[in-house]
């Protein structure tokens, strides 16, 4: 049994697809979850809740963590520590394996692209719980209590994923005939994994035994583009012309009094007002793995909106 708690996200949903390749038997957590494959065991459950993780895990041999919280740090930073921890424990208990789906937050600003080994120094309160998360599993990681992995992503996009900022900013506009819009600069560059490449990924490492207790990150493009890029190929793809409209970092902060999302957000502009560069030259060192490229990602997640 191979369990994905945190199910029907845009990540869980590609996770899905593509774990039949390695098992029968799939079993999909969330609140309320809903089939992916006909064969899928869907199973209600509150990851907050300690007793109903440990019967989610029950049974499994590898545990997929691809939760979502809302982007409140509120939120994250109370509920977080607690499903991590029950999540921990419920995989110590019935010796399941854990891969723990994870973005960059941690890392705060860099200079340079960043690796595995780019140390943590979060510069935003997201950062910092992302940091004591990943931490929780690393530490048991280190005393052998625990067999895992950390499966990091950059901010993604891609069909069907709604949460992402280059979906939500730049390409849905273009759906509707809008403006793109960018945060702070059209001309930095700053990584995208595509969602169905992150999916095939990390079914790919969570069933790889020698993958484990390491971290990976999951195979994006190397040719990063800048903002203006993006708009360029996602107007191509809809057959419009490149125009976007950039957002000035005070426009920003007065709309995060109207709109707690943008609120939220104002925190991590950092990673907007300078080159942002995933490397994930481990992955592909070590896979066989044909990454997609940016222009062929958004103009498949392009063709998403128009269907």
């Amino acid at each position: 049994m191979q369990t994905i708690l945190g199910a029907n996200g845009s990540i869980a949903n590609e996770l899905a697809k593509t774990l039949p390749q390695y098992t029968k038997f799939i079993r999909l957590v969330s609140r309320n979850p809903r089939k992916i494959n006909d064969t899928d065991e869907i199973f209600k459950a509150d990851l907050l809740d300690a007793t109903q993780t440990d019967k989610a895990v029950e049974g499994s041999e590898v545990v997929y963590l691809t939760a979502g919280l809302v982007y409140d740090i509120k939120i994250w930073q109370k509920n977080w520590p607690i499903i991590m921890q029950n999540v921990i424990d419920a995989c110590k208990k019935h010796k399941a394996k854990l891969v723990f789906f994870d973005n960059v937050y941690m890392y705060g600003q860099v200079a340079e692209p960043m690796t595995e080994n780019t140390p943590i120094k979060p510069n935003s309160k997201k950062g910092e719980v992302r940091a004591k998360i990943a931490g929780m599993i690393m530490d048991e990681v280190a005393t052998g209590n625990l067999t895992a992995l950390i499966a990091r992503s950059a901010d993604f996009y891609g069909p069907n994923t709604p949460l992402s900022f280059m979906n939500v900013m730049v390409l849905e506009n273009q759906a509707k005939k809008k403006n793109a819009q960018l945060m702070i600069t059209a001309h930095t560059k700053h990584s995208f994994t595509y969602t169905p490449d992150a999916g095939k990924a990390t079914a790919l490492l969570g069933n790889t035994p020698s993958a484990y207790n390491q971290v990976w990150h999951l195979p994006t493009d190397k040719n990063t583009l800048t903002g203006q890029e993006i708009v360029a190929l996602g107007a191509a793809a809809f057959g419009q012309k490149p125009n976007y409209t950039v957002l000035p970092k005070w426009l920003l902060r007065a709309l995060g009094w109207f709109v707690p999302v943008i609120g939220e957000s104002v925190e991590m502009l950092y990673q907007n007002s300078n080159d942002y560069i995933f490397d994930s030259s481990k992955f592909e060192k070590a896979f066989d793995f044909q990454t997609t490229s940016y222009e062929e990602g958004i103009k498949k997640t392009v063709e998403s909106y128009q269907s």
